[in-house]
C-alpha cells in the first residue's frame, strides 16, 4: 500500500516535467536570417523603385527605424533639413541602391546614398620609375552624391523574414504598393487635406507641395513685400474664368482669393488646416507618452509645485509680510527741508 501510494504521488510529478520540457523545446523567437534569405532579400529589394513616406534629410546623417518609430524626428529633423536641405520628400519616387544586412539591423541606401562611391578602376595606382599616377575619375553628375539612407533595426539579431513582412516593417519610410507619386503623397497627409487635393480646393494652412498636387504648378507668381513680411501670389486662372489667388507667405498658406466670373469675390484668411512640421506629429506622439496624465507623484492633495506661487491653505498660518526698516527721522544732508 506505501509504495502504490509513493507512484501515485510520484506520477504528476514526472508528467509535469515532461510537459515543461516539451514547451521549453518550443523556439521562443525566430531563428536567425539564414545564408539563402539574405541573397534572397538583397535580390529582390536591390534597384526596387519605392515612393518615399517621410522626409529625408541629405547629409552623412540618414534616418534610423525600429519598432515603427522614425528617429530622428520633430524639431531635430527640421533643423536637419533646413541646415543640409532634403534628400527625399514625401511623394518622391526613390530607388533602393544599395543593401546591408547586418547582426542587428539591415541598411538601405536610396539614391546612391549619402557616400559618393569611387569605381574599382579609380583606386588602381600605376608606378614606375616616373613615379605613380592614379586615374582621373570621370566627371559625372553624381559627384556630388545626394542620397540617404534608412536603418531598420532589429531587437538582437535579424530574425527569418520574407520579403512582404520587409515591406511591411518599412512601411513608414517606404511605399512599395502606390502606382503614382500623387497616390503615395495622399497617403501621407490628413483626411481633410486629401479631400481637398482630390477636388483641386486650396485651404488656408496648406504648404506649396500641397498646393501643388491640388492646383498644379502656377502658371504665373508675384513676389510683392507688405511692410517686413515677402509673401509671393500663386496666379491660377484667367478671365474669363474663375481666378485663385493664392498667397505663400514662407512655405505656408495664409490667404485665398477667388475671382468668380460674375463679379463675385470670395475672401479667406481663417486658417483651415494645422500641418505639421516634418517630423512634428512624432514628436508629439513621444512626448504625450513620455508623462501621462495619471503620472503618479509624491505630492499630497492640494500640495504646490516647488516653483509655483504660495496659496493659502486652511488651517495654516497666514504669510509673515517682511520686516522692512522705518524712515529715518533725519533728513538726508543733500535733501531739502519740507516747509512747515
Amino acid at each position: 500500500m506505501k509504495s502504490l501510494r509513493i507512484t501515485a504521488f510520484v506520477l504528476p510529478a514526472v508528467l509535469l516535467s515532461a510537459i515543461a520540457a516539451a514547451d521549453t523545446s518550443k523556439p521562443a523567437q525566430a531563428p536567425r536570417i539564414s545564408k539563402q534569405t539574405r541573397m534572397d532579400l538583397v535580390r529582390a529589394f536591390n534597384a526596387e523603385l519605392v515612393y518615399v513616406r517621410s522626409p529625408f534629410p541629405m547629409g552623412k546623417v540618414g534616418l534610423k527605424l525600429k519598432s515603427g518609430q522614425i528617429t530622428p524626428s520633430g524639431s531635430e529633423l527640421q533643423q536637419m533639413i533646413a541646415m543640409w536641405g532634403p534628400a527625399a520628400k514625401p511623394g518622391d519616387q526613390a530607388r533602393i541602391t544599395d543593401i546591408v544586412i547586418k547582426d542587428d539591423h539591415i541598411h538601405f541606401e536610396i539614391n546612391g546614398g549619402p557616400i559618393k562611391k569611387s569605381k574599382w578602376y579609380q583606386r588602381i595606382t600605376i608606378s614606375g620609375a616616373g613615379g605613380g599616377a592614379t586615374p582621373a575619375a570621370p566627371s559625372d553628375a553624381q559627384a556630388n552624391p545626394r542620397g540617404s539612407y534608412v536603418d531598420l533595426y532589429f531587437d538582437h539579431y535579424v530574425p527569418e523574414l520574407t520579403g512582404p513582412e520587409l515591406k511591411q516593417l518599412l512601411r513608414p519610410v517606404f511605399d512599395f504598393d502606390a502606382k503614382s507619386a500623387a497616390e503615395a503623397y495622399m497617403e501621407t497627409v490628413p483626411p481633410k487635406v486629401k479631400e481637398a487635393i482630390k477636388t483641386h480646393h486650396v485651404l488656408v494652412g496648406m504648404n506649396r507641395e500641397m498646393v501643388i498636387y491640388a492646383k498644379g504648378r502656377p502658371p504665373k507668381k508675384i513676389r510683392e513685400k507688405d511692410g517686413e513680411t515677402e509673401y509671393e501670389d500663386w496666379i491660377y486662372g484667367e478671365p474669363p474664368q474663375d481666378v485663385d489667388f493664392i498667397r505663400m507667405v514662407g512655405d505656408e498658406v495664409v490667404r485665398v482669393e477667388t475671382m468668380k466670373v460674375n463679379g463675385e469675390k470670395i475672401l479667406r484668411t481663417e486658417k483651415e488646416v494645422d500641418i505639421p512640421k516634418p517630423g512634428e506629429t512624432q514628436a508629439k506622439k513621444e512626448e504625450a507618452t513620455e508623462r501621462p496624465a495619471n503620472a503618479p507623484t509624491l505630492r499630497r492633495p492640494g500640495e504646490d509645485l516647488p516653483n509655483a506661487s504660495p496659496t493659502s491653505m486652511p488651517g495654516s498660518p497666514p504669510p509673515v509680510p517682511p520686516v522692512t526698516q522705518p524712515p529715518s527721522s533725519t533728513p538726508d544732508p543733500g535733501s531739502n527741508p519740507r516747509p512747515n
